[in-house]
């Protein structure tokens, strides 16, 4: 019946009879009057990023949604919300539905990112950047399949391509008679965040001696970035240099607590925030040490700044510099103790030393230790990635399971090594190069023991030897290796668990930071996240403090809303209530 009525009407269109067409066509619409909504389905969506960095705006300008439902194969999305799937999404496509002024655009996200083919991974990382830099009008949400979503877009994919080769009277028939979708937001547009404000935590360990000595500081940013703030959860960039940072702080705290071990270095912790957008933690920190304070750590005496970005992966390590090391200085002391600890110990990793200078006329700076460069404090970053544009470092795909714990446990026992050879000056006193300092041995017993006081004595400080024999932790040191310590000029001493890397805590740290979304907007001064860090840190370091201050507003980003979840309601066929 309804193929005859289609005959029809098309012999309608061709012999242009106005009065027919009013007369007949009530008739139709009559016969194949749709049924009413039978059910709706509500479900989450993230919006992408908004926000303006130095004059320039990024992302998308919109949030209000109330459109039919469209696949990217449709002949006309104009004023429609074109849904595509993360597993066939290409940029031209999105680029295709921007052109036609499409309503708005849904990407589909699948529940298990871990089973994503890496060429798609890989692609989309690559396509993030691309679609931020292309501020539109219109809405863009992404969304977490579920069983109702994927069968929402297969109706509407069998829709849309019917819609592109069938006659015009095939496409009012299957409009009036097939299941469609509206999608729709609710509430008002979003509004810019003012003011907007940035929270770094610092701690530190404070060397035995003189007021003047020397400060190595240890950085990471917490923050993390992606097209869609509520889905960025940064595992590899930057939760593994936060991990690294956390448990060299732990490390380091045991050797400082004995007199013995107590190094003539300050050491300095600090968590920066805003590190996404061009670190701005940082750089009001460094303000406040630099221009605002009489006395700090950071005025007088810097050896260096170490940097920790994308720890998690990958067999190789690159030391990023804006300015090579002078031979002499104690930066160069750490490149040479850095090699040679990976060269001798760790052979199957890839080192480089990458040198990029600073170009300030791009709108954010490449790496972290660029700000302290700028300042005239030598700094460098240390990262698996051998390039600052990987798509690594701003994803919505950095998931956890990005993140090798292996391979962030030995990352964290190379610069556990040569920080400890360069703050007790080891080499220079004779330790061998293959002589290990730390294991990732993990042993219940906790504390400290020395033998022998004829060997306390020989030198200060000494190095801590952790090793593990016979699959059972040793009490002591036999004299025979201490007398050829001494000869070296070394005291051999034994640590329990407590001076060793601990990968377990080093995959829980990375788990607690991936299991929320860690983009700037959303760690406000009441966040538990710092909390928390304030907590973990505070087991450890001294001085534990807050730095809350507000991004400079010259070149600071600032936010437009980035979260909105749709109650939606049902149009004449099927609704859903989109979020």
């Amino acid at each position: 019946m309804l193929e005859e009525a289609g005959e029809v009407f098309d012999n309608m269109l061709k012999a242009s009879l106005p009065l027919t067409l009013i007369v007949f066509l009530p008739a139709v619409l009559l016969l194949v009057s749709p049924l009413q909504a039978e059910a709706a389905h509500e479900f989450t969506v993230y919006r992408m990023q908004q926000y303006d960095l130095q004059g320039q705006s990024y992302g998308t300008r919109n949030a209000v949604l109330n459109t039919e439902a469209r696949t990217a194969e449709a002949d006309v999305l104009s004023r429609r919300c074109v849904l595509m799937r993360l597993a066939d999404f290409s940029f031209e496509q999105y680029q295709k539905a921007l052109r036609q002024s499409a309503g708005a655009v849904v990407i589909l996200l699948p529940k298990d990112m871990a089973a994503l083919p890496q060429e798609i991974v890989q692609q989309f990382m690559a396509i993030e950047p691309e679609m931020l830099s292309m501020e539109t009008q219109v809405p863009v949400y992404f969304a977490v399949e579920d069983g109702e979503l994927i069968s929402i877009y297969e109706q509407t994919l069998a829709a849309s391509a019917n819609q592109g080769t069938s006659s015009a009277a095939e496409v009012l028939l299957h409009t009036a008679t097939a299941n469609g979708f509206q999608m729709v937001t609710s509430g008002a547009q979003s509004k810019a965040v003012s003011d907007w404000l940035v929270t770094s935590v610092e701690g530190r360990l404070t060397g035995l001696g003189a007021e003047d000595l020397p400060t190595i500081a240890i950085v990471a940013h917490y923050d993390s970035f992606g097209v869609a703030p509520w889905l960025s959860y940064g595992a590899d960039s930057n939760g593994s240099g936060v991990a690294i940072l956390l448990e060299l702080a732990r490390l380091f705290s045991r050797l400082y607590t004995y007199k013995r071990t107590h190094a003539n270095y300050n050491l300095l912790f600090f968590a920066s925030g805003g590190g996404k957008f061009n670190y701005q933690g940082t750089k009001r920190w460094l303000e406040d040490h630099l221009d605002h304070t009489d006395s700090s750590l950071l005025q007088d005496n810097v050896a260096f700044v170490l940097c920790l970005d994308t720890l998690g992966s990958g067999d190789s390590l690159h030391l990023h510099v804006s300015k090579p090391p002078r031979e002499g200085t104690l930066q160069h002391i750490f490149l040479k103790e850095l090699e040679m600890v990976i060269s001798t110990q760790f052979p199957d990793v890839k080192f480089s030393m990458v040198h990029k200078k600073i170009n300030l006329a791009e709108d954010t700076l490449a790496w972290e230790h660029e700000r302290f460069a700028i300042r005239r404090l030598p700094a460098f970053t240390v990262s698996h990635l051998d390039g600052h544009r990987s798509g690594y470092r701003n994803s919505v795909l950095d998931l956890r399971w990005k993140v090798d714990t292996d391979v962030l446990a030995r990352n964290a026992l190379i610069l556990a090594e040569t920080l400890t050879r360069v703050v007790y000056n080891l080499t220079e006193k004779g330790t061998p190069p293959e002589m290990q300092i730390y294991t990732q041995q993990m042993k219940a017993s906790e504390g400290l023991r020395m033998e022998s006081s004829e060997c306390r004595a020989v030198m200060r400080p000494p190095v801590m030897i952790l090793h593990q024999e016979g699959g059972r932790s040793e009490d002591h040191v036999t004299c025979s290796e201490e007398q050829a310590a001494s000869r070296r000029g070394i005291i051999l001493m034994h640590s329990a668990s407590s001076e060793q890397v601990q990968k377990e805590q080093l995959d829980a740290v990375i788990h607690w930071l991936t299991s929320q979304p860690r983009a700037a907007q959303l760690v406000d001064k009441e966040s538990s996240l710092l909390s928390t860090l304030e907590h973990y840190m505070n087991r450890y370091l001294k001085d534990v403090k807050l730095y809350h201050v507000k991004a400079d507003k010259r070149t600071s980003a600032s936010f437009t809303g980035w979260f909105r979840k749709f109650p939606g309601r049902p149009n004449n066929n099927e609704g859903i209530n989109s979020s």
